[in-house]
Order: C-alpha cells, then structure tokens, then sequence
C-alpha cells in the first residue's frame, strides 16, 4: 500500500492512488483555518459578516474581508485574503465587462460560476498553485438575493445561510437550527453576530465585526456603521424570549 501523502502532495497536477489532489485539499484546509465569515439571505436583501482580528494601533476603518465588486454585487472572504483580492479584481473585471457589452448588471449565478472556473484552472496546471480562500458571493440581481460559495476546487453551491474559516461546522449548525426563510434584514443581522460571537475568541464588543448589506429593493450594497453594529449587538447579547 502507498503510504499517505506519499510525494503526491508535490504536485498539483498529480492524483493520488485514491484519487485525491491534495494540494487542492490543502487549499481548502487554508480557509477552515481563516476567520469566520457568513452569509445570510432573506427576502429583504443579503447580510454579510465577518470576524476580524484587529492589531492594536490599525485604522479600524479599512474591512481587510468585506468587498464590494458591483453597487448590487459583495463578497465576504476566509483564507488567504490576498488570494481573495485577485478573484475580487476579477469579478469586478466580469461585472464591468457585462455592463458594457449587455448593458445589464450581471446575474449573481454567472458571476460565481466564473469565479468557481477561475479556482478550477489553478487546480490542473503544473506550476501553480490553487486559491486559498473561499467567497461568498452574495447580491440580488432579476431573481431577487443570491447567496453562493465558491472554494479552492472550483465548486460553487447557493446557499440560504452558510459560514466559512474557523468554527464553520459549528456556525453551521447553528445556522439549521435558527434559520428560517421569513428572517428579516435586521433579524439575519442580528443571527449574524450570534454566529461570530459563537466561535470569535472577542465575545464582547464590535471592533472585530464587519457587516454589510445589500438591500432588495435598491440593489445597492452598503456597509454597516460602528453604531448600527452596536445596536445589534445590543440586541444579540440579550436572551430570546421564551415560548
């Protein structure tokens, strides 16, 4: 039997006996070890969420893991976050070139199939590498909000409510069991925050969470102030009431 792993993590474009590539695999591990990030779709729009860890004396203004690719376009980033400015750079190459040759704001779906084709090239060439970080992609476009995650093999899912980094597993459990399709922006903001501070090493305060919405009717992406954060915060930390 071929022990594990035996050379063929050397190279991209070599499977294994048992048909793995494993710097793809790799790759993936790269984003369950990056910080938290969410998404959570309503009928009202689309939340994003981050957890950002904040070096004493950094500006707090500039998000390192939120970005705005169109005005009805965002993506939320775990891994390695300088992988994800290329793939942003190019989204945004994407979204622009289909205002000027349609004259139509490009469809999230379409969006997060180019991207996911772009994670897949980096997965069968010699002397590459692949992506190490995954996007949710998230906008509302002539179907209404979208949510969709891409990752280092070029897969890409639609989700109603998915997390990405450290912690997901969890998060994600937690999501199946507060989800529900009737969730309102400000709720889906309010579970966003639940989820951070479920698995964030900050239980208390705002510094380390970034969040922005892009709203339904307007199809317009706006960041969340330090206040509105606070706010639901505010709201987050207090118990639910009982039944």
């Amino acid at each position: 039997m071929f022990p594990a792993a035996a050379g063929y993590d050397r190279a991209i474009t070599v499977f294994s006996p048992d048909g793995r590539l494993y710097q793809v695999e790799y790759a993936i591990e790269t984003v369950r070890r990056g910080s938290l990030a969410v998404g959570i779709k309503t009928k009202e729009g689309v939340v994003l969420g981050v957890d950002e860890k904040p070096r004493k004396l950094q500006t707090l203004g500039v998000t390192q893991k939120i970005f705005q690719v169109d005005d009805h376009l965002g993506v939320a980033a775990a891994g390695y976050i300088p992988d994800a400015r290329i793939q942003v750079d190019q989204a945004r190459v994407v979204a622009q070139s289909n205002r000027l040759i349609y004259d139509e704001a490009v469809d999230v779906e379409v969006l997060a199939k180019k991207i996911a084709d772009l994670s897949q090239q980096f997965t069968q060439f010699a002397g590459v590498r692949p992506f190490g970080v995954s996007l949710i992609i998230s906008g509302v476009d002539r179907s209404g909000p979208q949510l969709f995650l891409t990752d280092p093999s070029g897969n890409y899912v639609g989700y109603n409510a998915v997390a990405i980094g450290a912690g997901s597993d969890q998060v994600t459990e937690f999501f199946e069991q507060k989800y529900n399709d009737d969730v309102s922006v400000d709720n889906a903001c309010i579970l966003a925050i639940e989820a951070i501070y479920l698995v964030s090493e900050e239980k208390v305060g705002t510094k380390h969470i970034k969040m922005a919405v892009i709203d339904a009717d307007t199809k317009k992406m706006r960041r969340l102030t330090e206040k509105e954060i606070e706010k639901y915060a505010e709201k987050a930390k207090k118990p639910a009431p009982s039944s």
